[in-house]
């Protein structure tokens, strides 16, 4: 049986004030601005978790009838976060398969770039016991799953050429 499924990786960016900041998370260093001066910021993602069991994840879910598929990530990652998000766009996809009930599912999971716009990470629903943020290479070593460590990566690189397509823009 075939499944699809989105979600993503929310993000939030916050200026590094100190060495320390440097050594806790991942740095982006964007262009120079006007003065010559580099500004660098840290990334962080918000994984959703299942305490008794040590799972982390990446907030993702199932379609619901009329839902596009970028519907569907913002919906889900809202849901699990408890975070107001905007889609930034299309990162990548992971398969899989496992079996449930004897019944063998394939699953592609599409994923998208999500910046924290608002809301609180108390807010989450039930589906998962915990939400946090984390440096993104922390996030990579704490995530369950090797696929979404990944698209990760993949969105760190997608964030990194974002943010200077931003600052050309003025934005």
């Amino acid at each position: 049986m075939r499944a699809y499924s989105a979600g993503g990786v929310v993000f939030r960016l916050a200026p590094m004030h100190s060495p320390m900041d440097k050594l806790a998370g991942s740095q982006l260093s964007l262009e120079q601005d006007g003065a010559g001066l580099s500004s660098v910021v840290s990334m962080e993602v918000a994984l959703v978790g299942r305490s008794h069991v040590g799972l982390w994840a990446l907030p993702k879910g199932t379609p619901e009838p009329g839902e596009t598929i970028e519907q569907v990530a913002v919906r889900e990652a809202q849901e699990e976060t408890g975070l107001l998000v905007h889609l930034v766009g299309y990162i990548g996809n992971v398969s899989y398969s496992f079996v449930r009930n004897q019944v063998r599912y394939y699953k592609q999971v599409r994923h998208f770039l999500l910046e924290a716009v608002g809301g609180d990470t108390t807010l989450h629903d039930h589906e998962y016991d915990c939400v946090e943020w984390f440096p993104i290479h922390e996030a990579c070593r704490r995530l369950t799953y090797q696929n979404e460590v990944h698209i990760l990566y993949l969105a760190e690189e997608m964030l990194k050429r974002w943010l200077q397509d931003q600052r050309k823009e003025g934005k």
